[in-house]
Formats: C-alpha cells, sequence, structure tokens
C-alpha cells in the first residue's frame, strides 16, 4: 500500500500564493493538508481551482486575517468535526478540525503573540490554554493529527540563536510550557521523533537574508497520538519550497509533510 502523506503549511495567503500552493501540491502529491494564514473568507476560497488538480477543502476563514482549512484528495471521506476554539472565537478563525481516513486532523494557527509586552501575549498564552482544555477531553489513544503554526520554539535546537532570543517572544518558559501540556494530551512532535539531533527550521524571516543565512525557527509542526506516530515511514521539512519555483514566490513557512502507513 502507498503511504497516506500528511502536511501542514502555513502559506502567508492564499490569494496571493494559489498557483504556488497547487504547483507544490502537483510535485508532493500529498493526501492531506492543514493550511494556516488563509487570510480569506469562505465565500472567497477558490474550491474550483483546488478542485481542478483533484482536492476539495473544509475552511474556516476570515477576511484578511487568519483563517484555516484542510485539503483532501479526491476520493478520502471529509466531515467537518469542529470549526473554531470554544471560548475563543473573539481571536479570529484559527482551528478547523476534521474526520479524514479515519483519523481526526486538526490544523491551528497559534495567535503570534507579538512581544511580551504587548496585550495579545497574554490573550495567546490564554489562548494556548483552551487548545490544551480542548484536546485533553479527547481520547488521547484515538487517531488524531493536531498540526499548524504554533507560533513556539520548542527548544534550543529549533532557535537559530537561542543564545540571544531565549526568553523572547516564542521562546518563552511560558510559552514552551504550553507546548510540552499539548503534548502531555497524548501528542508526540513527529518530526523532532524522526530527527532528534538535527537543527532544523520551518520559517525564515523575508528580511535580511535571513532563509540563505540559516537564521530560521522550528514553529510549524505535526503532532499526532500514539496511533498515528507509530506508522510514521518518514518526515521532512519541505525546504524547497520555501525558494521561488517557476517564478512563483514562496510564503515566509516552509511545508511539513510525513509519510504514514495507514488504509
Amino acid at each position: 500500500m502507498p503511504p497516506l502523506r500528511i502536511a501542514t503549511w502555513n502559506v502567508n495567503g492564499l490569494r496571493a500564493r494559489l498557483d504556488f500552493v497547487r504547483h507544490w501540491l502537483g510535485a508532493r502529491a500529498p493526501d492531506v493538508v492543514g493550511l494556516q494564514e488563509l487570510k480569506t473568507t469562505d465565500e472567497q476560497f477558490p474550491h474550483e481551482a483546488f478542485a481542478e488538480v483533484g482536492y476539495r477543502a473544509a475552511v474556516h476563514g476570515q477576511k484578511g486575517w487568519n483563517g484555516v482549512g484542510v485539503l483532501v484528495r479526491d476520493g478520502l471521506d471529509l466531515d467537518v468535526a469542529q470549526t473554531g476554539l470554544p471560548g475563543q472565537e473573539d481571536f479570529g478563525a484559527r482551528l478547523l478540525s476534521v474526520r479524514v481516513t479515519g483519523l481526526t486532523f486538526t490544523t491551528i494557527y497559534v495567535p503570534n503573540g507579538k512581544h511580551l509586552g504587548h496585550a495579545d501575549f497574554p490573550r495567546k498564552l490564554a489562548w494556548l490554554d483552551a487548545l490544551g482544555e480542548h484536546l485533553a477531553a479527547g481520547a488521547a489513544g484515538e487517531p488524531h493529527v493536531l498540526c499548524g503554526d504554533l507560533n513556539i520554539v520548542p527548544a534550543a535546537a529549533d532557535s537559530w540563536n537561542e543564545a540571544e532570543l531565549a526568553g523572547g517572544i516564542f521562546h518563552t518558559d511560558d510559552e514552551r510550557g504550553r507546548f510540552e501540556k499539548l503534548l502531555a494530551c497524548g501528542f508526540r512532535d513527529l518530526y523532532r521523533e524522526a530527527h532528534p539531533d538535527l537543527q532544523a527550521f520551518s520559517w525564515w524571516d523575508y528580511r535580511g537574508g535571513a532563509f540563505h543565512q540559516g537564521r530560521g525557527l522550528r514553529i510549524d509542526f505535526l503532532l499526532a497520538t500514539a496511533p498515528v506516530a507509530e506508522r510514521v515511514r518518514a518526515v521532512e521539512i519541505d525546504r524547497d519550497y520555501r525558494k521561488k519555483q517557476d517564478g512563483l514566490t514562496a510564503s515566509d513557512h516552509a511545508p511539513v509533510w510525513a509519510d504514514l502507513d495507514w488504509q
């Protein structure tokens, strides 16, 4: 049986990146993809453009900001299970859960928090607390993928400059503690399990040549419960798609994909 390829990607504006995303779909042929930062409404979502390349979508959109979605290859079932994080609707469209091919697949876009002195930082922590409570209510033994842009750097190996950035946004003990609480809900970090000692990043600032100089952060994750994690064949950060392809401009995030032994 061929593997089931799952992926996550913050596309940083779908309307600006539609042809680029379609290019990647053709090159990598994923089966299920969690998207973040769509920056488009449900009504504006380009369902027809994805249907042309063999995908259907569930969407929780928002005008100009945030927005999450799930793409699934034609022939797979797709049922929406949860739209929005309960109690956190005022912080925008940031969570969507679906049922697909026998697993729950949740895509999230965690608030950025901006900086430690900004009012959004405690709101970010509250959002993460609400997420932990929401996930803890589920069954840890059920097959569940939690993916997305978490805007957290879990450990020193996930930052290009831990020495200078430790204690700052994405690198605080408060944020890292919330990440650990997600793992305590029964989730495992698929990339880190596959590559325990490798320093690799999924996001690089557009400015100052950060990508080419290796100044990045690993903030995009595929997390999964044991029934999924135990069937992983491979996990990769798709750095090639942080580069231009055929003249098309990339997002500032790279996709992350994993292949599963899944029927």
